[in-house]
């Protein structure tokens, strides 16, 4: 695992900076660090303020890392003024790292320049120290005083002559070139590595716009790639997401290069990435201005969740075998039709009473892990319900049907399946294996309690005033509200927690069969 550090600023709000290499690093197979050379106050719609802490602090955290800790790759962005790219040349002079990367800070894509001249001239004299430069299109005409490339063929052609320069490769970002549009990220990035808002706005590699192509090129004169120039094809992304791609790519860049030793082989690895970690950007939801890449979008717990209504349905239709065993319950069949021994509904009763209490206390605690206010309010409603109005109900029925008690075998282990989810730390597990109680429950009796309309001489019904219960249009809405809190819990899940909700309401849904059955195996 490539060892690499990152010598930059922060950008607390997480998308640029430091925050950006560390999440670049990490998804490229990197253990990364860092060395801050700037603090910002800044967010997702641009920054705020700019603090460049004293030089020599710079001199001590990189001392303290290298005096301690192998350094396999160096990636280097903002550098904030002539001292602090002094410092950072001392120690690159002094502990020679195998890779560096630069990232030369210097020009936002609106025009604005971003480091003053003293500090333009220390900084062309650290581009030589570099392996790999990766230089905005406005960035790579002021380092060659030239004016900003109107074409592909003449930003490759400033590449080269920046290659020849330093002596180093180039990688030349096509992504500002064709079509640039201001509304969809290119003037409005706020990339932190320039300490405000406005460079280095990223798709592909760098920057946005509406043509297909979106070229990146490795240029050099000395033959280091086996040829001058390396093109590598890529397409453009459309999103406003673009935060912070120019820092995850020299990161990933850096990275990659010390665990292959082929800068272009890296470049073929971290520009698929990149793109989809553009393309996926939206779902991470992150502020409202200009939001960051998916640096995770690879990885399976980090995937794109279902769709609204996606999961529900998919639960729904995993439970319609589960309905249809109820249905074909002797219980239900009987309950329905007024044949149900009376034993076997008071036992029923019974266990439903001993049940609710503990299912009071799940809904309980899906209230104290409910991530917003209205989710909280509805499960300790819920809770509440159960205790106040149905086990006061139900209690009611018992008080005319005297029966023991007891815990019987089916509640307990349903209760105590609820119980472990409840503990399991998982919000969306916890409302999955609730939702059975929910949602198996109103459809039984919505459709039991049509059938004991249609039956006609309701009041030669033994169960007529139980299945009346079961027209209560408070605890239909209730359901659907439960049901739409589950899909949201699973939106925002990992693929694993989802698999593990859908296991939860499955065995839950399992246990609402046996339920109805146990009178019938009790008796």
């Amino acid at each position: 695992m490539p060892r690499v550090l990152a010598i930059a600023g922060s950008d607390p709000s997480g998308g640029a900076g430091i925050q950006a290499d560390l999440k670049s690093i990490a998804a490229n197979g990197g253990y990364g660090m860092a060395a801050i050379t700037a603090l910002t106050a800044q967010n997702t719609q641009g920054v705020r303020a700019v603090h460049v802490p004293p030089a020599a602090f710079l001199t001590a955290q990189l001392d303290a890392i290298s005096d301690d800790i192998g350094i396999d790759a160096v990636k280097i962005g903002m550098l904030g003024d002539a001292a602090v790219i002094d410092a950072v040349r001392s120690w690159l002079e002094k502990t020679r790292p195998a890779v560096v990367v630069l990232d030369p800070v210097m020009v936002a894509t609106s025009g604005d320049r971003l480091l003053q001249e003293p500090a333009e001239a220390a900084l062309q004299a650290l581009l030589p120290l570099a392996d790999l430069i990766t230089p905005n299109l406005a960035e790579l005409a002021i380092l060659l005083k030239e004016p900003v490339a109107a074409d592909w063929p003449e930003a490759l052609a400033q590449g080269k002559r920046l290659a020849a320069q330093t002596g180093t490769t180039v990688l030349v970002k096509g992504g500002h070139l064709q079509g640039a549009d201001p509304q969809n990220g290119d003037l409005h990035n706020g990339d932190l590595h320039n300490g405000r808002p406005g460079a280095d706005a990223g798709n592909g590699t760098d920057g946005d716009g509406t043509d297909a192509g979106c070229p990146d090129a490795l240029v050099n004169t000395g033959g280091l790639l086996g040829r001058e120039t390396v093109v590598v094809p890529g397409e453009r992304i459309a999103t406003r997401n673009s935060h912070g791609t120019g820092c995850s790519l020299s990161s990933a860049m850096a990275t990659v290069q010390a665990r292959v030793g082929d800068w272009e082989a890296a470049l073929r690895e971290v520009k698929p990435w990149l793109l989809g970690a553009l393309r996926e950007a939206s779902v991470l939801e992150v502020g409202t201005g200009n939001g960051p890449v998916h640096h995770f979008h690879h990885m399976q717990e980090f995937t794109r969740g279902p769709a609204e209504g996606e999961f529900a349905a998919a639960l729904r239709a995993g439970a319609a075998a589960d309905l249809e065993a109820i249905y074909a319950l002797e219980f239900i069949r009987g309950l329905a039709d007024g044949t149900l021994p009376e034993h076997e509904f008071a036992y029923y009763l019974a266990q439903d009473a001993i049940y609710l209490n503990g299912y009071s206390r799940v809904l309980a605690r899906a209230a104290a892990l409910a991530p917003t206010e209205a989710e909280q309010l509805f499960w300790a409603r819920s809770a509440q319900t159960c205790l106040e109005v149905e086990s006061e109900l139900h209690r009611s029925w018992l008080s005319t049907r005297p029966t023991a008690p007891i815990l019987g075998p089916v509640t307990k282990a349903y209760v105590d399946h609820l119980l472990a989810a409840s503990v399991s730390g998982s919000y969306g597990v916890l409302v999955a294996a609730a939702l059975p109680c929910f949602w198996l429950y109103a459809e039984v009796g919505a459709t039991l309690h049509r059938e004991f309309l249609a039956g006609g001489a309701p009041g030669a019904h033994p169960y007529a005033d139980w299945l009346r219960t079961y027209a209560d249009e408070d605890f239909a809405a209730a359901t659907r509200q439960a049901i739409a809190y589950t899909d949201a819990a699973a939106r925002r899940a990992s693929a694993s927690e989802r698999e593990a909700m859908a296991l939860a309401f499955r065995q839950s849904s399992r246990y609402e069969v046996d339920f109805f059955d146990a009178p019938r195996l009790h008796a």
